[in-house]
């Protein structure tokens, strides 16, 4: 299926789709991960990523645009949920160049920036060991992919 959209549906207590991250989840509150919800996972799911990205960030780097926040994966089929600064699954390296989850944080004066939330559905459980970056995972789990959506969120800094 590669990377469509599927019917798989991604929320969180924290924060309505398109709306504003509460400040505690950025870089400049505490830098605790969100709690996410999903739902309709394809059918045949083993395993599931999480990745958090913004596109709107003004960096390239081998490559690719943007910054990306979160890499988490290695999350078990029954796992439909992470909570507020999930300790579940195994993190990888944001681009701040540290394992775990980095929040929101665009440069002064930017503007509002779009957070991809995405969760990626896969057909079997991964055992990938942490800090791989989103494009070393990404080719790790590509053919395994079955479906994906996200959340979006925004944030802007005062």
């Amino acid at each position: 299926m590669a990377f469509a959209l599927s019917s798989m549906q991604v929320t969180s207590p924290a924060f309505a789709d398109h709306q504003a991250i509460p400040s505690k989840h950025t870089g400049e509150g505490e830098n605790v991960s969100p709690p996410l919800v999903w739902k309709d996972a394809p059918e045949g799911t083993q395993g599931f990523a999480v990745i958090c990205h913004d596109p709107d960030a003004p960096l390239v780097k081998d490559g690719s645009y943007g910054f990306v926040h979160w890499v988490l994966y290695n999350l078990p089929a029954d796992t439909h949920e992470l909570t507020e600064k999930s300790v579940v699954g195994t993190a990888g390296a944001n681009d701040k160049g540290e394992v775990g989850y980095f929040g929101p944080m665009p440069p002064e004066g930017h503007g509002k920036h779009l957070y991809y939330f995405w969760v990626l559905a896969l057909d079997h459980q991964t055992s990938l060991p942490e800090g791989l970056t989103l494009a070393e995972l990404l080719k790790e789990i590509e053919p395994n992919l079955l479906g994906m959506n996200r959340l979006v969120g925004t944030y802007q800094r005062d």
